[in-house]
């Protein structure tokens, strides 16, 4: 099935000058947070200037936002930590699902697999920096498992970048904690090495 079939799609709002940060603002989905993530968490994002709020370029949880520039073109449903709208930013695509035939977080695993993937490949612009045009987005076709079929797909890519997550965190402070270690070594040796001065 296509994608145009599936859900709504829309670009990002485009920005004449660069944004302002502005804690009084509204939370703003910017190409940078989707740097090596699959999954976006409200409390990631900065607030940028409230006059920005604008309804069509607004989302919330259950939306799914598409990154159509650079080399990894991925997708991330939001979750439930979007407790208020969030402004989307061109080159961003906010994709609305229709729930009735598919779930967000099903559509974002099957955009990110290798198929959806080598498609983006074939139909990239751009030399410099690639896009991926809206159009070509469009008639991407997505498998379309049963809903409970989709649900445990979801389920499982979840439990899946979980366990990717936490083996990265252990790994880092395994990282620390032997750095700690051979850090307090060399001092001890120097220590050892460094001869007391005689008292007079």
């Amino acid at each position: 099935m296509k994608l145009s079939e599936i859900c709504t799609i829309r670009t990002g709002f485009t920005a004449r000058s660069s944004l302002h940060e502005d804690v009084n603002g509204v939370l703003a989905i910017q190409w940078r947070d989707f740097a090596g993530r699959r999954q976006i968490t409200a409390d990631q994002l900065t607030k940028v200037d409230p006059d920005l709020l604008a309804e069509r370029f607004m989302v919330a949880e259950g939306d799914v936002v598409f990154c159509s520039r650079g080399e990894r073109n991925i997708a991330a449903a939001l979750d439930n930590s979007f407790v208020e709208p969030a402004l989307v930013v061109s080159p961003l695509m906010v994709l609305r699902p229709d729930k009735r035939k598919v779930l967000p977080e099903y559509l974002a695993w099957a955009i990110n697999q290798p198929d959806a993937q080598r498609y983006f490949d074939m139909n990239a612009r751009g030399t410099s920096i690639r896009m991926i045009p809206k159009t070509s987005l469009e008639r991407l076709e997505v498998d379309m498992p049963d809903l409970e079929t989709q649900r445990f797909i979801a389920l499982a890519d979840a439990m899946s970048q979980r366990e990717e997550m936490l083996s990265q965190l252990l790994a880092q402070k395994k990282h620390e904690l032997t750095s700690m270690i051979l850090n307090d070594r060399a001092k001890a040796a120097l220590k050892q090495k460094t001869p007391e001065r005689k008292k007079s």
